[in-house]
């Protein structure tokens, strides 16, 4: 799953009552899926919708997020987390869920 349709698919962008926006399950996704990649420009700032990733060797990069996946809510008990830049289910998430990360590496 790399394009945006199969994003798409997955999920869908709503009014959160976390934070502004969110992502939300559009059908069931098991623990372990895969839901998709934070894809957009390398920046080396911080700022809105940045995500910075360990790129296993100590380095940190950052990309300023284009898809529908820069609209991550945090959570303490986050149902999903980042490897790199994908994005996997850290446990099974129903439709209509929102998705949510913990924003602390």
């Amino acid at each position: 799953m790399s394009g945006g349709s199969d994003l798409d698919r997955l999920i869908a962008c709503a009014a959160s009552p976390i934070h502004g926006t969110g992502c939300f399950a559009r059908v069931p996704i098991e623990a372990g899926e895969f839901i998709g990649t934070f894809t957009g420009p390398r920046v080396r700032t911080d700022g809105p919708h940045v995500l910075w990733a360990d790129q296993g060797d100590g380095r940190w990069i950052a990309r300023r997020g284009t898809s529908l996946l820069r609209y991550l809510n945090h959570s303490d008990n986050p149902n999903a987390a980042f490897h790199g830049f994908d994005l996997y289910a850290a446990n099974a998430i129903r439709p209509g869920e929102e998705i949510t990360i913990d924003y602390q590496p």
